[in-house]
């Protein structure tokens, strides 16, 4: 991987995790007024709103946004064949099913990134940031049922642990099904 794909590959997956944000803090009906999500809102607005005038939404899923973040996928394969080719491949429908595979990776490494930062914040934090607000409203409704079924443990809250373990087992899954291009992604 050269300097460029490494900047093009780090701008798409940065960006796509926006989008995907957005999506799930939609689908939770976190707080629309925190600085937090106010971000998450403004730097995808001007592509989205757009989208979301053609494209309507089934309940809580924003397809509109969906959509964004699925194409954003397929752009950022384009764009990283185009720079190793240095421009002469063509498009392939392949990029499409790799698009696809990518935002299903590109989310649930989010999940990853949202429970550690929240586990980690919950350390220093003690409740009075923003961010951590939002990520309780994210992770909360993965984390009661965990909590729900583990044992009391005198304050040691284990579901951040067994979530981890789940979504770890998931990966590996998946990858196994699919084969190693999950692992490349």
């Amino acid at each position: 991987m050269n300097a460029v794909s490494f900047l093009v590959s780090t701008f798409f997956d940065l960006y796509i995790m926006v989008v995907i944000l957005r999506i799930w803090l939609q689908a939770a009906r976190a707080d629309f007024y925190n600085p937090f999500s106010q971000f998450i809102v403004k730097t995808t607005q001007p592509v989205v709103a757009p989208l979301r005038r053609v494209i309507p939404s089934i309940g809580s899923l924003d397809l509109a946004t969906v959509l964004f973040a699925y194409v954003l996928c397929v752009l950022k394969f384009v764009a990283l064949i185009m720079i190793e080719s240095q421009g002469n491949a063509g498009f392939s429908t392949y990029y499409f099913f790799l698009g696809l595979l990518s935002l299903l990776k590109a989310a649930g490494g989010l999940v990853f990134w949202v429970l550690l930062i929240r586990a980690l914040l919950s350390w220093v934090s003690q409740g009075r940031s923003p961010i951590e607000y939002v990520f309780n409203q994210l992770t909360e409704p993965m984390l009661a049922p965990i909590r729900r079924i583990l044992p009391d443990l005198g304050g040691f809250d284990l579901s951040v642990l067994v979530l981890f373990i789940a979504l770890q087992f998931c990966n590996i899954l998946v990858g196994n099904v699919i084969g190693p291009i999950w692992f490349q992604l």
